[in-house]
């Protein structure tokens, strides 16, 4: 997993081909996410363990949760080889507690609203911060930005595009960004352009 201090952390999300993933490891991307909940973008534990093992070492792979039991997500886990694990749902502290006796990166992922959660709250080691209706892909608004701590490892996600990353970064710098509809040419399926010209666009806030 590379990050500097000075380079934006970029995690490529909802990948479900090898072309998909091979794209997002060339474009620099520091993480890939595979989702494992109820979406178009779903795969099963088999095909992202085919697809990981594509991913060399210094990328995260991330599997993705929303509301899942515990026994799942950690079966789940094991069983496709991901190296951290993302929660979208109404998990405590317990959970993540249970979690990190594995040896996953745990991330938490928050929808936007009056009061900006902190990064560790939970015991996560980093924080997803989503748009006011999380996975729905629209842009949200940035003016009302309350700043996280600038120590925490904080990713900025909702209505990412290639076109409005850089103004994202700008208004709200994050340490990272997360994108998944916003590289797509259609519901669920990536367009390898979108994705390079993403990371591109990040990297260069």
């Amino acid at each position: 997993m590379s990050n500097s201090s000075d380079s934006l952390f970029v995690k490529i999300c909802g990948l479900k081909t090898e072309r998909d993933v091979d794209t997002a490891v060339e474009a620099g991307a520091d993480a890939i996410g595979f989702v494992f909940s109820a979406s178009p973008r779903r795969i099963d534990a088999a095909t992202a363990a085919r697809l990981a093992r594509r991913v060399p070492a210094h990328v995260l792979t991330v599997g993705v949760f929303r509301a899942e039991p515990l026994d799942d997500v950690r079966s789940l886990a094991v069983e496709s080889g991901i190296r951290a694990v993302q929660l979208h749902g109404p998990e405590e502290r317990g959970y993540y507690d249970e979690l990190a006796t594995g040896d996953w990166t745990l991330i938490r992922a928050a929808a936007f609203g009056d009061a900006v959660p902190r990064c560790g709250e939970l015991g996560e080691d980093m924080l997803l911060l989503d748009a006011p209706v999380p996975g729905s892909g629209v842009a949200w608004d940035w003016s009302r930005w309350t700043p996280v701590g600038s120590g925490d490892k904080w990713l900025l996600a909702g209505g990412l595009t290639p076109d409005n990353v850089r103004d994202a970064v700008a208004v709200t710098r994050p340490w990272g960004v997360d994108v998944s509809s916003g590289v797509e040419s259609s519901r669920g399926v990536k367009d390898p352009a979108l994705i390079t010209a993403f990371v591109r666009a990040a990297r260069g806030a």
